[in-house]
């Protein structure tokens, strides 16, 4: 039975049942969501991934090398659950790994990132099976008006696409083009919309933020929109989805510190804190100045929560750079570590160097850096009991509300026997900390 055939016996039986899954970041994630509002749009009915559906949709991520075989399974199960679907991959790995991708029988469709948002009427028209374009003839940024990525209570707003750093051991720009910004006017409506239709925290994402606005005029940057998007009335929590230790501007930790609608919560893209090893993965800065600017964070924003990502075992990595990364990170007081074993990825630099390090040695400095973060992850938290924490309640289980405090560490209420206590779902409450059970905090609402 061809696609046409498959897709027209969908209409006849008024099926129209479509699957997502999303593999990778938040901006995928934002992605998704403008492809499910077409299908839903039109006529179709969302089933979780492992139901029948229709068609699936497997919005694929190439961060890793476990990302790629990740995406590989996720599209050999949709087929394998319906033989007669329409498989589609699009994203990241769609972009980068057309050749490889083709290879698979059970695809019908392969939609690059450029071709994202045309991919309901490529499927449903079957334009073409293989929709995928030169990333970095993209000069401008595309997105559809209001396309809303919602988790929990919060909601997301992506402002810029693609990077222009080509870190060395880093695929993603190959897979993202170069830096666009979108149009700050449609930032600021999209935000004021958001607060008008009940969400207090707006979380910004991109792919590279620090680089918004250099596409545009020279009056235009990361600081100034935040500045903007943080005098919106109708909102009252914003948070920054992740910034580079060398763009924690003077302006941007004058908000961070005195401006109480800017989360105090920084995810920083370190990856390691040696000079060599810094200078291999062409980082523009050294671990000296990573170490200082996260340490003036925390001194001037007290109770800040900081996490990381950290790469362990790139090429050249020997006993010393990393132990260097080790005990600089010991310096910082973390509230988490995402550390990642290095592997090489197809048209970057560091796929050429030498010295590459064995699996079982990358699995052990992964351990080391798991075992520190067990302490600080800990540590701080404990910290924590006893202070008084606004709490943002995004989810209610059973005799539990769950939330994040501002400083973005997640906290449970115990409602059990408190029935004189009426939680709902984006309530904002002033909660005083007074557990810490390994995983989580508890509260209790003053």
């Amino acid at each position: 039975m061809s696609i046409i055939d498959r897709l027209e016996k969908t209409e006849e039986n008024n099926l129209k049942k479509a699957a997502f899954y999303t593999l990778g970041c938040k901006v995928n994630q934002y992605e998704t969501e403008t492809i499910k509002k077409d299908f839903l749009d039109n006529g179709y009915t969302e089933v979780g991934f492992d139901e029948k559906a229709d068609v699936y949709i497997v919005n694929t991520c190439t961060v890793t090398n476990v990302a790629d075989k990740k995406n590989r399974k996720m599209i050999r199960r949709a087929k394998k659950t319906n033989p007669n679907s329409v498989v589609v991959a699009t994203g990241c790995y769609a972009q980068t790994n057309l050749d490889d991708l083709k290879k698979m029988k059970e695809i019908d469709f392969i939609v690059g990132n450029s071709k994202k948002e045309s991919l309901y009427d490529i499927v449903v028209k079957n334009v073409s099976h293989y929709q995928v374009d030169n990333i970095f003839d993209e000069k401008e940024y595309s997105s559809k008006k209001y396309t809303l990525l919602r988790e929990k209570a919060r909601a997301f707003v992506k402002i810029q696409d693609g990077c222009n750093k080509f870190c060395s051991y880093c695929k993603i720009p190959f897979a993202r083009g170069l830096s666009r910004s979108r149009d700050e006017k449609s930032i600021l409506e999209e935000i004021t919309y958001l607060g008008r239709q009940g969400y207090k925290e707006i979380v910004i994402t991109g792919i590279n933020l620090s680089e918004y606005g250099r596409d545009l005029d020279s009056k235009t940057d990361f600081d100034s929109v935040l500045e903007k998007i943080l005098k919106i009335e109708c909102i009252e929590r914003v948070r920054v989805s992740s910034a580079y230790p060398d763009t924690i501007t003077d302006k941007f930790l004058d908000m961070l510190k005195y401006n109480p609608k800017l989360m105090p919560h920084l995810h920083v893209s370190v990856q390691a804190l040696d000079d060599k090893i810094l200078q291999l993965m062409r980082r523009k800065y050294d671990a000296q100045f990573v170490t200082d600017i996260l340490q003036k964070v925390q001194r001037e924003v007290p109770g800040v929560s900081l996490t990381a990502d950290i790469i362990v075992g790139f090429p050249q990595e020997e006993e010393i750079n990393f132990e260097n990364t080790l005990r600089n990170l010991e310096k910082i007081g973390f509230s988490d570590l995402h550390v990642f074993p290095y592997s090489d990825r197809e048209r970057t630099s560091a796929l050429l160097l030498d010295g590459k390090i064995e699996s079982s040695e990358k699995k052990r400095r992964v351990r080391e850096i798991e075992k520190l973060n067990v302490v600080k992850y800990k540590e701080y938290r404990e910290n924590m009991l006893n202070s008084i924490q606004r709490v943002y309640i995004e989810e209610i289980v059973e005799d539990r509300a769950f939330g994040y405090t501002e400083n973005y560490i997640r906290t449970f209420i115990n409602l059990k026997n408190r029935n004189f206590l009426e939680l709902k779902v984006s309530d904002l409450v002033d909660v005083r900390i007074i557990n810490f059970d390994g995983t989580l905090l508890e509260g209790d609402v003053i």
